[in-house]
Formats: structure tokens, C-alpha cells, sequence
């Protein structure tokens, strides 16, 4: 057994791993930055008014799931908006006023609709 040799092998399988561990991080950040790039891309830049009138979305809708509930609350009015994102927006049925990610409001173009539920009878068809 040649000692010097044999920690000769072993320091050079250290320096291959510790280039390879190099190479998985710049390739693990690479990653990253292009991910990030690719949704920051996919984000919609809105911007709203005070006064404008918008639908909220309910992304906690899931505990009755169904496939004819809508997701959009709303109409609701728009009171503030800040720079980083949140905007202001009233309540036009109970003028409560809360703070929401402008992310989750897109605006409202149509009349005001009846959401209330009606029940049809159909053995009267």
C-alpha cells in the first residue's frame, strides 16, 4: 500500500466532488432565475382607479366544490390603491372596506346581477 498514493487519489475525488456540488448550485440557480422569469411574465399588470368597480376571486371556495359556482365575488368598489400591490376596495352592499392583493381583483364591465337562488319546479313542464 502506497500511503501517498492512496491520499493523493482521495484528495482529488474531494476536489471532483466539491467541483460537481459547484456545478448542481450554479445549475440549481439557473433554474431559479428562469422560473422566476417565466411567472413573472405570466403576471397581468392592472391597474385600477379609485371609483372603478371590480370582482374579487374566492380561492377558498373548495370546501363545496362545484362546477356552476362561480369563483368572482363582487361587484366591489375600488377605495385606494398602493404601490406595492394591495388595493382598497368597499363592499357596495354592506360599505365594509378591506385590503386585498390586486392580483386576485379583475374588472367589472357588466350590470349588476341577481344572484339570489330560485328554484324552479319542473313537474309543472
Amino acid at each position: 500500500m502506497d500511503w501517498s498514493a492512496t491520499g493523493h487519489k482521495r484528495l482529488l475525488e474531494l476536489n471532483k466532488m466539491e467541483e460537481f456540488r459547484a456545478h448542481a448550485y450554479e445549475n440549481a440557480k439557473l433554474f431559479k432565475e428562469k422560473t422566476k422569469r417565466w411567472h413573472d411574465n405570466r403576471i397581468m399588470p392592472r391597474h385600477f382607479e379609485p371609483g372603478q368597480q371590480v370582482l374579487l376571486f374566492n380561492s377558498r371556495l373548495n370546501l363545496f366544490p362545484s362546477k356552476l359556482k362561480s369563483r368572482w365575488s363582487g361587484p366591489f368598489e375600488v377605495v385606494q390603491t398602493n404601490s406595492h400591490g394591495a388595493v382598497s376596495i368597499k363592499d357596495l352592499k354592506t360599505a365594509i372596506t378591506f385590503k386585498v392583493n390586486g392580483q386576485r381583483l379583475k374588472h367589472y364591465w357588466g350590470a349588476h346581477v341577481d344572484r339570489d337562488k330560485q328554484s324552479v319546479d319542473l313537474r309543472d313542464v
